[in-house]
C-alpha cells in the first residue's frame, strides 16, 4: 500500500521560465493567445490545446471537464461534444463558459470567458468529416454521453457492432445530437508564473467593444 501524503504544505515550486510586461503583448488578446500558442507549438508540449472547459447547471452548481480546442478565430474559440451530455445540458440553460489552458512546462495558464452557441451544422458535419473513421463511430455509440453503462465490455460490443455493420460504408452521417460549440470571449487572462508568488497577471475585458488590460494582484 502507498504511503498516505499527509502535508502538502511543503510542497512548492518556484517559478522562474518568464515574465509579462504590458508593453510586450498584443493590444488584441486573440492575437496574444495565438503568439502564445504558437509558442507551445514550437516547444511540442504535449497537447498544449487541451483545455478545461468550466460550465454550470441551472442550479448554479458548476462542472468542468478537460475538451480539445478545435478552432480558434477571431469569431471565437470552438469544441465538440455530444449535445445531451453534461455539458450540452448546462449550456442549454445557462450559455455561458469559461476556457482554462493550462502550460506548466511554459508556466503559463490563460482563461477565456463568454457566451457560448452551437456552431452551424454545415461546420460539425465537415468536421466530423474530417475525424478517424473510429471517433466517427464512438460519437455514434456513446450516448447519451455520461450516462450509466453496466461494463466496459458493453461498450466496446456497441462499437464492434457499428465497425462492422458500416465497414463498406464510404461515409457515415453525422449524429444529430453531435457537434460544435463556439465560445465568443468578451474576457481573457493571461498569467505567468514569477518568483516569490508575484505573478504576472494582465486580464483584456472588452468595454464598448473595445479591449481595455488591466494588471491584476497576483
Amino acid at each position: 500500500m502507498n504511503d498516505v501524503i499527509k502535508d502538502l504544505s511543503e510542497l512548492r515550486l518556484s517559478y522562474e521560465k518568464d515574465e509579462l510586461h504590458e508593453a510586450q503583448v498584443d493590444t488584441n488578446p486573440h492575437e496574444q493567445f495565438l503568439n502564445w500558442f504558437n509558442e507551445t507549438l514550437k516547444e511540442k508540449l504535449h497537447e498544449p490545446y487541451a483545455m478545461s472547459l468550466a460550465t454550470a447547471d441551472q442550479q448554479g452548481r458548476p462542472h468542468v471537464r478537460t475538451v480539445l480546442l478545435r478552432g480558434a478565430t477571431e469569431a471565437g474559440y470552438d469544441f465538440y461534444t455530444n449535445y445531451d451530455s453534461q455539458k450540452g445540458l448546462d449550456l442549454a440553460h445557462n450559455p455561458y463558459a469559461e476556457i482554462l489552458f493550462y502550460w506548466p512546462a511554459m508556466e503559463r495558464q490563460i482563461r477565456i470567458s463568454g457566451k457560448v452557441s452551437k456552431i452551424s451544422e454545415e461546420e460539425s458535419t465537415a468536421y466530423y468529416h474530417k475525424r478517424p473513421r473510429d471517433s466517427q463511430i464512438a460519437a455514434h455509440i456513446s450516448t447519451p454521453q455520461s450516462g450509466v453503462i453496466a461494463n466496459r465490455e458493453l461498450l466496446v460490443e456497441k462499437f464492434q457492432a457499428l465497425h462492422d455493420a458500416v465497414e463498406q460504408k464510404a461515409e457515415l452521417a453525422k449524429p444529430e445530437f453531435w457537434g460544435g460549440y463556439r465560445i465568443e470571449p468578451d474576457y481573457y487572462e493571461f498569467w505567468q508564473g514569477r518568483p516569490n508568488r508575484l505573478h504576472d497577471r494582465l486580464s483584456y475585458e472588452k468595454v464598448d467593444g473595445a479591449w481595455t488590460i488591466q494588471r491584476l494582484m497576483p
